[in-house]
């Protein structure tokens, strides 16, 4: 979309706007960078690992995936052989 500018001032104002939101857009970007780092951390994830293996089902779905993955890899094992 093309925009039409009746004076020098407009532009630069518009300029301005522009990189204010750029600079807004880079802190929020260091902001959600920093976060993931700290919560893909390896002591978080086993924090956060606990806290769900805590909750209703928590238990039931961990060994729900604990055996679908030993009976895989029991049919992989079978079809190498």
């Amino acid at each position: 979309m093309k925009r039409e500018y009746s004076s020098f001032e407009e532009v630069d104002t518009r300029l301005k706007i522009l990189k204010l939101q750029r600079e807004i857009s880079l802190e929020s970007l260091k902001i959600h960078y920093h976060r993931a780092r700290t919560d893909l951390a390896p002591l978080n994830l086993i924090k956060s690992l606990g806290s769900n293996i805590g909750t209703t089902g928590g238990w039931k779905n961990l060994i729900v995936a604990y055996f679908v993955k030993k009976v895989m890899d029991l049919i992989r094992n079978r079809r190498q052989s």
